[in-house]
């Protein structure tokens, strides 16, 4: 069987486990509403995806007090007194700018490009962003 498609919200939920069963084993399955096509998807396998694709970029910098993390073009930073510390405060950054996207940053415009980070964050747990952001393969 190939990709699942319904032309509409009516269609799709009524064959709603057929839809999820198709997105949970990575085929294509997509739902119309009005002029509107969305797409769903495993969790799983998007987070994976992102991850790969989104490259961190995360700097750590050693400095006399401790270390401090940041993401150039973001305005993500952390400190801490140990490198754990301070990349454990840059997933608690993350998820914080992530709220403030979703809250009220989506629509600005050197905010609106940040989507895939900020799906990102939301789709992982502390331990999957920690080594994201240390760059250990997913």
């Amino acid at each position: 069987m190939t990709a699942l498609h319904f032309d509409s919200y009516t269609e799709a939920r009524a064959h709603l486990k057929d839809l999820l069963d198709a997105a949970e084993r990575g085929r294509a399955a997509t739902i119309r509403r009005d002029s509107a096509l969305t797409a769903v998807v495993d969790v799983e396998r998007l987070r994976y995806f992102l991850a790969s694709l989104v490259p961190s970029r995360a700097e750590a910098v050693s400095e006399a007090d401790g270390w401090s993390v940041f993401i150039p073009g973001l305005p993500v930073a952390a400190d801490g007194d140990t490198f754990d510390e301070a990349i454990d405060e840059m997933v608690v950054a993350l998820r914080e700018y992530a709220d403030d996207w979703h809250d009220r940053l989506l629509d600005a415009p050197n905010h609106r490009e940040n989507w895939g980070l900020v799906q990102l964050v939301s789709l992982s747990d502390d331990e999957q962003l920690r080594d994201w952001l240390v760059g250990a393969v997913p």
